[in-house]
């Protein structure tokens, strides 16, 4: 692919996921772009085995972007990672296609394990900012992991999820969240649990006050009754 073609793919992809951009020249500016163009060159030497090589490129594009994307690392076509700092990509890491991923982020594994030990993501997958991923399962596709959560284990596609340990709360097929890449209007299931127990607490505290009526009003009755004796 030429670099002239290369640039105006990238710049459609960010101007589809970033508003702020205004021109395709401010492309070149862009962390993502720069440090995508390092790992495309760094994956090819890792590939061919000259691993020095590859972890110089991707070392050299580390300090010049904030985004650490380990060489051997597989990623797919249209992967736009937004602002970037403190972004790291894993080895064994594995990015579909039209993936975002926001600062913060990391795709890492969990101890000193072989093989495959880090995570892979499907298609469409978007990742909001300081989420971490750890360990070697898949994100399933039009996935969408909330700010700030932890992930340990599998996610099938077309889910939410959020906390610590992330866990699921939303599933809603045929949804791409890369389209609308929102991150903040997101279930949230403590709220739900505390409206929860804040309805059931409302209806047993009414029902203690008319159970205590009761009792004045029968003792009130008994009352009356013995002064009439």
């Amino acid at each position: 692919m030429g670099f002239i073609k290369y640039v105006k793919e990238e710049f459609e992809i960010i101007k589809q996921r970033d508003p702020a951009i205004k021109s395709p020249f401010e492309v070149l500016l862009y962390p993502s772009f720069q440090v995508m163009l390092s790992y495309r060159r760094a994956h090819k030497l890792y590939e061919k085995g000259h691993y020095f090589w590859a972890r110089y490129i991707s070392q050299k594009a580390k300090k010049r972007t904030g985004i650490e994307i380990h060489p051997g690392a597989k990623i797919g076509k249209g992967l736009f990672i937004d602002h970037g700092s403190g972004v790291i990509i894993g080895e064994t890491a594995v990015i579909g296609d039209n993936c975002t991923l926001y600062q913060g982020v990391t795709l890492g594994g969990t101890g000193k394990e072989t093989g495959k030990r880090h995570p892979t993501l499907g298609n469409n997958v978007m990742v909001s900012a300081g989420a971490k991923i750890l360990g070697s399962f898949t994100i399933g596709d039009n996935s969408k992991i909330g700010a700030g959560s932890v992930v340990i284990e599998e996610v099938p596609p077309n889910c939410t999820v959020v906390g610590v340990p992330g866990h699921i709360v939303k599933r809603k097929p045929d949804d791409n969240p890369c389209d609308k890449l929102d991150q903040i209007h997101l279930p949230d299931p403590v709220k739900e649990d505390i409206a929860v127990l804040q309805k059931e607490n409302s209806e047993l505290t009414n029902r203690v006050i008319d159970l205590e009526n009761a009792l004045r009003e029968l003792n009130r009755r008994r009352d009356n009754q013995n002064e009439n004796i």
